[in-house]
């Protein structure tokens, strides 16, 4: 089948989505474009900023189109382009754009409160807990997940056969990793720019389009040349400076300079597209069982993951944008556009790596990162860009994907550590707890935490952030059936896409962990030359990842159980005032 016709189809199916089912809702849930945002009403200079719509949009955009979209589709396609494509549209529409869109929705009437504290108002204080809990396990695995990934991407070092050497690539990712430095450096002047003139319109879009050029220039012509380990300290040390500064130093700028990157980076994959129009190479269908993903429920929806629904979409909504939007009528583009973009996005990667196959179906080699990145600087080459270029072009495209969800989750994991441990009356809170709360001691303990597992490596961490993310995103439309029930709103289009996230996540976990003991099981029964067993390397590998898909199955199956019995709550309440 044509690509062109596929994307086609995509796109004319999102955008009657937005204008049709999106507005349905903002409807139907009431958004008052009169009516003073949290921004407005609480600004802080830090975290309540008044921020104009397109530029949150951004922001959301930018954060949320991390490597979920590109990676999850390119590996999800195992089982065949056909049902990939129809989860990342009917989950795009009904599934992630509505969870997305609520939780900013939520959070907006609720003082700009993040997805743990409209728990502790709407489920309970144990089920705030329990949830917060929830989300700083999974920020940490994203974090590491992510930092593995950027890391890798930068490297220009190769291994063989215990031989470090350059790899042929390492101009070509030095050279990245430079234009990401300076993306950092040039956003912090900009975000100083704009403080001081409250740049709008063009005037920012110009100031944010000469940045990147620069960085891109002096990057091509200074690349920096260091290896994996040396990249992932510079990847904590700004994530670290981005979960503690303010918002408008350095992440928003940096957003609004990336979503430009990402809108090149999505047109030239169109265009192209449009202009070579290749065929889909891989197969419709494969099989329902996949000898290396699984079956393909619930494997499928798990590994698609960002690109039709994500838990970490909502706590970017409730915990940044939501204290950003200075006006109600921009919540539609920012929570549920946001998505339906990065659906396309995900369809996009599929085209991509349909025309890169083989026309016998065999998959193009390499990582979904590498497949979309050669696929897309290839298109950009037919326009007469050099491969140079496109190619350092694409690799910082790549980078940037992970890297605006890792300084998005680091902060998101900052405040979610410092609300675990809050009080309502923390001027008179005990001295540990004022430490827990503090800004710099509560991220060190996130990113150390997140740097740890790291050490796993990104291949071994990426099936449970599959699983834990789709978990999460059940446990917010847990949290949004309450919120709408009690304030007495309709609920009823939340009930489909909750009941069958839950049981794909905990159908994913159980199975997740029942390989990860047969792996340890095995290990243990097989011995090495020397006698000694592979134990401690498959604990590792395994060992943790069992417990933290222990905890996340816990910790789910009690927020949902309170979820419960608030909804039966408020539903008794309801009859009584009713009767």
């Amino acid at each position: 089948m044509n690509t062109l016709v596929i994307v086609l189809i995509a796109a004319v199916i999102l955008v009657c989505a937005y204008a049709g089912y999106g507005r349905w809702l903002a409807k139907t849930w009431g958004v008052d474009p009169n009516a003073k945002t949290p921004a407005v009403r609480l600004e802080d200079g830090k975290d309540y900023v008044p921020t104009d719509g397109w530029t949150v949009f951004s922001h959301q955009f930018s954060s949320i189109a991390g490597a979920g979209p590109v990676t999850g589709a390119i590996q999800a396609a195992a089982f065949g382009w056909l049902p990939v494509l129809l989860w990342v549209l009917i989950g795009g529409v009904f599934f992630g754009a509505v969870t997305d869109f609520g939780a900013l929705y939520a959070s907006v009437k609720n003082d700009g409160k993040s997805m743990g504290l409209l728990i502790e108002k709407y489920i309970g204080k144990t089920g705030r807990k329990l949830f917060l809990l929830f989300c700083w396990l999974f920020c940490c695995i994203v974090i590491a997940a992510f930092a593995d990934m950027v890391a890798g991407t930068f490297n220009a070092y190769v291994t063989t056969d215990g031989v470090t050497s350059l790899s042929d690539a390492a101009n070509t990712n030095g050279a990245a990793g430079m234009v990401s430095i300076m993306f950092m450096v040039f956003a912090v002047i900009f975000g100083l720019l704009q403080k001081k003139f409250h740049f709008t319109g063009w005037k920012e879009s110009v100031i944010s389009i000469v940045f990147i050029v620069l960085s891109f220039v002096v990057g091509m012509n200074f690349p920096i040349i260091l290896g994996k380990a040396a990249w992932s300290y510079i990847t904590f040390i700004y994530i670290f400076f981005a979960a503690v500064l303010p918002m408008w130093l350095l992440k928003q700028p940096r957003d609004h300079m990336t979503t430009f990157m990402f809108i090149c980076m999505i047109a030239g994959a169109v265009v192209g597209l449009l202009v070579a129009h290749p065929t889909m190479n891989l197969p419709v269908f494969t099989s329902f069982n996949n000898e290396k993903l699984g079956t393909m429920f619930p494997i499928l929806f798990v590994t698609v993951a960002c690109g039709a629904v994500s838990g970490f979409h909502s706590l970017v909504s409730s915990g940044t944008s939501s204290k950003t939007v200075e006006s109600e009528k921009d919540m539609l583009k920012v929570g549920y556009g946001a998505m339906v973009l990065e659906s396309l996005l995900a369809v996009l990667a599929l085209c991509v790596a349909g025309a890169a196959a083989a026309a016998d179906g065999t998959p193009a080699a390499g990582t979904p990162f590498q497949i979309f990145s050669r696929g897309v600087a290839g298109f950009f080459e037919m326009f007469g860009v050099p491969v140079s270029i496109a190619t350092v072009f694409m690799t910082m495209c790549v980078s940037a994907l992970a890297l605006t969800s890792l300084d998005a989750v680091a902060r998101i994991g900052r405040m979610s550590f410092q609300e675990l441990f809050s009080t309502d009356d923390m001027e008179h809170a005990e001295g540990w707890r004022k430490l827990f709360c503090n800004v710099y001691f509560s991220t060190i303990i996130t990113l150390a935490f997140g740097f740890l597992l790291t050490q796993i490596g990104y291949a071994n961490i990426w099936p449970l952030f599959g699983s834990a993310n789709q978990l999460l995103s059940a446990l917010v439309l847990a949290t949004l059936c309450v919120f709408l029930k009690v304030t007495g709103r309709n609920n009823k289009m939340l009930f489909p896409p909750l009941v069958i996230m839950l049981c794909v996540t905990f159908t994913a976990l159980v199975q997740r962990l029942i390989a990860m003991v047969k792996a340890i099981s095995a290990a243990a029964s097989t011995t090495i030359p020397a006698g000694e067993t592979t134990w401690g390397a498959v604990f590792i590998a395994n060992g943790l990842q069992l417990i933290l898909a222990v905890m996340l199955i816990v910790l789910g199956l009690n927020i949902v159980l309170h979820s419960v019995k608030s909804y039966s709550k408020s539903e008794k309440n309801s009859e009584k005032a009713a009767a």
